[in-house]
């Protein structure tokens, strides 16, 4: 990988995990909140979804971004959205025709969002994965390694 190539991955990676720690910070500030939420819409072990899940995020945005098995961090995000995408966003579920307009469209665009964050964490873990030691800018080489 190149130096201008490995500098413009490393943007990426910064820009992508930001979104992540910024999240993070939300679960831990906002624990009980989250907690609520989340026993709500009926996600299992609603515990987690406060600072657990803040700290999961961090982790796997600072792995990201600093290039610690960046492949793992990868792949923590994407075991973060897809329960996120279905348990929070399920926009199917609203049955009240009076919200179902209103939450349609916000949950399905929230559902959508997470699919996206699916895909880029598939496609970078794919990346790191497959690249290993030639990742520049990065502390470690990947855990994973596909060939």
């Amino acid at each position: 990988m190149t130096t201008s190539a490995g500098a413009i991955l490393l943007a990426g990676r910064i820009l992508f995990a930001a979104f992540f720690a910024n999240a993070a910070y939300g679960h831990v500030k906002n624990h009980t909140m989250m907690t609520s939420y989340a026993k709500q819409s009926g996600i299992p072990l609603p515990s987690v979804a406060g600072w657990p899940a803040g700290a999961w995020l961090a982790a796997a945005a600072l792995s990201v971004a600093a290039g610690i098995w960046a492949d793992v961090g990868a792949l923590m995000i994407a075991a973060f959205v897809i329960p996120a995408a279905w348990f929070l966003h399920a926009f199917w579920k609203v049955e009240d025709p009076a919200q179902r307009q209103t939450q349609r469209q916000t949950q399905h665009q929230s559902f959508l969002r997470n699919v996206a964050f699916l895909g880029a964490a598939l496609a970078l873990f794919a990346v790191f994965a497959s690249i290993d030691r030639a990742l520049r800018f990065a502390v470690t080489g990947s855990l994973i390694h596909l060939s």
